[in-house]
């Protein structure tokens, strides 16, 4: 059925909680279970009618729910009853299941899923069962399901309760409506139904995840939507990447398997509620109990964890928007290479083809003279080719009439295309085939990676091959797109990147992305911060940004400020209106890139490791504090400093004419990157930045591999890695432990050893991961590790 629905705007973000305020909308409160049968964790709840009745008090009008008696004809079902189940995953996971409108729950075919059937764990027991509850519990929690009213309460291992499915006999408040509680409407506008998942909040509790947030980290107090959608800005509530996942600091997150529109209020209508309103007639959520990485892992082996972008891919991008011509391109090369300045890959962005932004997959004849020649070349100074492309297809584009005579554009649903542009539909694997070999003939060019830009506009009323209405449609398209670009990439070129700027749940299978069009300003660049940690928090282990601002030409002394960070995350790209080279500018700012720039391609062995480790865990690269350090209340509401891996703290320079700033150091000693100050944990200092405009801290006891600066990965000398020692003031260890990821052909290998009295000892056993079947040589590696060294950190 088509849903109807309420945004003047095409493409605008539809807020489901409105239509649980309407008093021409039938409301169903689940109110007791019946048939529970405990040993398969089915039953039936029956769902007793209510209506919105306009109330008169003290000079206003409010709308309280009543219980009702229907007055429809023929007569239908007064209180209806529908099924529900729980599935115990693994030992952490449970997944609850409640339909609406069937009789049964059928299962369901999901892109967000890694797996479609599901494991059945052997780790949760039936712990109580009588007249009025059912209790399960495994070694981490507890799962109560009360009948009457209904109810299912989260406990943890001790017993603390974590939160509850909220009841309309809950009702604190004197207007029986606040906060809506856990219910189901009939829409009176086209009998369609949706679920208002009602849990409680508690005092002190704070959410976290969601998606690319770009505001506060913590959720509690916000409302937002889950609808992919491009804001045109960093600093509002709409999201590139919203990500139906919010997770806890009380050791539980919740995962809302769904791609139909959501809204989100973590306690912003009513303290004491967290509302998830869900456009569908069925509830599916997966609960975890955890900690912040216990809960990550669990989500990501769900939904899938990141694959290891190549090595390549981690150096410094370099674009504009946009760069017109081959001249113009190997103009920038030279420059780059005449200033010394570390780079990967240089990007394209919507000029290469004939006409701007015209995506028609071929290199203007008119100002690229021998593109294939152009790439080659490039190829040999260290340089990869990023090319931009679109989904979008306007109807002077020459692939117009294609497109549309082949059906694979997203229709109306009356024979016409939904729009003015031929939007690609990815749910028909003719179409995606279609496009992927207009991708592949751009990578047999010698192309590195793709940019997938947009996505967020599938229209929510098209009609999709997949025989789903945009309703359901609409937020998937992302992540239909960022799979298509990666498969084709991956199988050509052997490399899993692309450059994507919109995604959903299950899109972190399929890196990178970056957070779009972000100000020039102090406040962007501290929502760009804020937005790639909440995507970290959301499962998402490599992000980027564009350094310096989009909209406008980057004001020197931000850019000076922003390019440590952007080359402090785990991939970095200066992009935007232009002019972006540093050497623009002037030669004092040539000189503070260069340094930031290589300050990043000294640490590739330290970065590269722990990304490869990040992506094997599930865990993201850019680390707020409360992931490594949950334990310490001081961290939950820090947004403006973060760890890079596991040993480095970054504390961004954030506003202008300030050099030094507020910075807290978790539990242990800390260590001055830049200076060799000492700085004690679990606390806060002031401290100033270096030479360059950032400040580093080192966590006491690390050891830091570094190689020395090259102007691309590629010409990384891997047999001069020295290992840096950070010891702490007391330490009195002679051995100590460590690994790195080395990146070799298309995979890596893991190689793990000791220090002993200062010397590097390798273990014998070395393993590799499964990109690529190229066998390495163990001698190889052996002779490579032989020449590393190794010295004590002494500033």
């Amino acid at each position: 059925m088509i849903r109807l629905y309420d945004t003047p705007l095409l493409g605008e973000p539809i807020d489901m909680s409105k239509e649980f305020g309407r008093i021409e909308n039938t409301y169903f409160m689940g109110m007791r279970v019946e048939e529970f049968d405990p040993e398969t964790a089915t039953g039936q709840i029956r769902w007793e009618r209510y209506s919105r009745k306009p109330r008169l008090d003290f000079g206003k009008y409010t709308l309280p729910f009543t219980d009702t008696e229907s007055w429809e004809f023929p007569a239908y079902e007064e209180s209806p009853a529908f099924p529900f189940y729980l599935q115990f995953v693994d030992a952490r996971t449970v997944r609850i299941r409640l339909a609406t409108r069937q009789s049964k729950l059928e299962p369901r075919h999901s892109l967000m899923l890694v797996e479609q059937k599901l494991p059945v764990s052997t780790e949760w027991a039936l712990h109580q069962h009588d007249a009025e509850q059912t209790t399960y519990i495994s070694d981490y929690g507890s799962v109560t399901i009360k009948y009457a009213p209904w109810k299912i309460e989260f406990r943890d291992a001790t017993g603390k309760l974590l939160t509850r499915t909220h009841h309309l006999a809950d009702q604190a408040s004197i207007l029986s409506s606040d906060p809506t509680p856990f219910c189901f409407i009939r829409s009176a506008k086209d009998m369609n139904r949706s679920l208002a998942a009602s849990f409680a909040l508690s005092p002190g509790e704070h959410l976290y995840g969601g998606g690319e947030s770009f505001l506060k980290m913590d959720k509690r107090g916000q409302k937002f939507n889950w609808f992919t959608y491009d804001p045109l800005s960093a600093q509002t509530a709409d999201m590139y990447k919203p990500i139906p996942l919010l997770w806890s600091n009380r050791g539980y997150g919740m995962f809302f398997h769904h791609s139909c529109p959501m809204t989100c209020d973590v306690g912003h209508h009513f303290d004491g509620a967290n509302t998830i309103y869900i456009g569908e007639d069925e509830l599916d959520l997966f609960f975890f109990f955890g900690t912040p990485k216990d809960i990550l892992s669990s989500y990501t082996s769900l939904t899938g964890k990141s694959t290891v972008p190549p090595l390549w891919s981690f150096g410094l991008w370099m674009s504009r928007i946009t760069y017109q011509s081959e001249k113009e391109v190997r103009k920038v090369a030279y420059q780059l290479q005449e200033h010394q300045i570390p780079c990967d890959v240089i990007h394209l962005d919507t000029g290469w083809f004939e006409h701007d932004w015209r995506c028609d997959y071929q290199f203007s004849s008119s100002r690229f003279d021998n593109a294939e020649q152009m790439i080659t070349d490039l190829r040999k100074q260290g340089y990869r080719i990023s090319l931009w492309q679109y989904p979008y297809f306007m109807p002077s584009n020459p692939l117009y009439e294609e497109i549309i005579e082949k059906g694979y554009a997203i229709s109306d649903g009356n024979g016409y295309i939904a729009g003015e542009d031929a939007i690609l539909d990815f749910s028909n694997p003719e179409a995606v085939k279609w496009y992927q070999q207009k991708i592949a003939g751009l990578l047999h060019l010698g192309v590195s990676a793709i940019k997938v830009d947009f996505g967020e506009s599938a229209p929510i009323h098209g009609s999709y091959y997949s025989r789903q209405q945009g309703w359901k449609e609409h937020n998937l398209y992302p992540l239909r797109y960022n799979q298509a670009v990666s498969e084709i990439t991956q199988k050509v070129t052997g490399d899993s990147i692309i450059w994507a700027r919109s995604a959903w749940a299950g899109s972190q299978r399929y890196p990178l992305h970056w957070g779009g069009d972000v100000e020039n300003t102090d406040n962007g660049m501290a929502a760009s911060l804020r937005a790639g940690m909440s995507l970290g928090l959301s499962g998402f282990t490599f992000w980027s940004h564009d350094i310096g601002g989009f909209v406008h030409q980057s004001p020197r002394e931000l850019y000076r400020r922003w390019m440590p960070f952007g080359m402090l995350t785990s991939h970095s790209r200066c992009h935007g209106a232009p002019p972006k080279e540093p050497w623009h500018y002037d030669e004092a700012f040539v000189e503070d890139f260069r340094k930031a720039v290589s300050l990043k391609y000294g640490l590739m062995p330290y970065i590269y490791t722990q990304a490869v480790l990040s992506a094997e865990q599930g865990m993201p690269l850019l680390r707020p504090l409360l992931l490594e350090y949950p334990n310490e209340p001081g961290v939950w509401q820090i947004e403006d400093q973060y760890l890079l891996g596991t040993d480095l703290l970054v504390a961004p320079i954030l506003e202008q004419g300030i050099t030094s700033r507020d910075v807290y150091t978790p539990s242990g000693e800390w260590i001055d990157y830049q200076t060799g100050q000492r700085y004690i944990g679990s606390t806060w200092h002031h401290i100033t930045e270096g030479e360059i405009p950032i400040i580093i801290l080192v966590r006491a006891g690390s050891f830091i591999p570094h190689v020395p600066v090259a102007l691309s990965t590629d010409a990384i000398d891997w047999t001069a890695v020295e290992w840096c020692h950070y010891p702490s003031s007391e330490s009195q260890t002679q051995t100590e432990h460590w690994q790195i990821a080395l990146p070799i052909h298309k995979h890596y290998v893991w190689i793990r050893g000791q220090f002993i009295d200062q010397q590097i000892v390798v273990d014998t056993t070395l393993q590799s991961d499964t990109l690529d079947s190229t066998p390495f040589n163990p001698e190889e590696i052996q002779k490579l590790i032989g020449q590393w060294t190794y010295q004590k950190y002494s500033k």
